[in-house]
């Protein structure tokens, strides 16, 4: 996991440094990064102005915060491997809440002062998406709490990892 101490004015900086990071997670390949019109195209304006604009969703008003099936979640932009329901819990805050990311390689943490606030901004490290924020409130055993917006999601059900090309992770469910 890496953590990158830059603030909202270095965005531009930040989005530069995230492109260049890019690299291959196990599992499905990323998809290559599209411009912004394709994204407005591809996405809801929801997720559009979640994972490009830094907004927030709704708190329980959304798709996953009580979400209880087995598999992944990955980047709704890239389709990058990012959470598993393994990890997932009920923080009472009414969005999906994990413990970790599945693959760490696949996260970006970046120091966020906005809104007088000091916290760690979630992105995705191929797609550049606005995840959410992780927090040191969470339960054993990190102790983290990588609290996510769903708009940023797309979740793969277990019974269909293969044939959505997530093959290799169904070694993370196996007993």
């Amino acid at each position: 996991m890496e953590f990158v101490d830059l603030t909202k004015k270095n965005f531009c900086f930040c989005m530069l440094l995230a492109l260049l990071m890019v690299s291959n997670s196990c599992g499905a390949e990323p998809k290559k990064l599209t411009g912004r019109t394709e994204l407005k195209s591809k996405l809801s304006d929801l997720q559009y102005r979640v994972t490009q604009l830094d907004e927030t969703e709704p708190a329980f008003e959304n798709e996953f915060w009580d979400h209880h099936k087995e598999g992944i979640y990955v980047d709704v932009v890239s389709g990058e491997v990012l959470f598993s329901s393994l990890d997932k819990f009920d923080s009472g805050t009414g969005w999906p809440s994990f413990v970790k990311p599945l693959d760490s390689s696949s996260i970006v943490e970046i120091k966020d002062t906005s809104h007088g606030m000091a916290r760690t901004e979630v992105r995705s490290k191929n797609g550049n998406s606005h995840l959410g924020h992780v927090f040191n409130d969470g339960p054993k055993p990190t102790g983290l709490r990588y609290c996510i917006n769903s708009a940023s999601l797309k979740f793969i059900e277990k019974s269909k990892l293969k044939e959505s090309g997530y093959g290799l992770w169904m070694k993370h469910f196996s007993n």
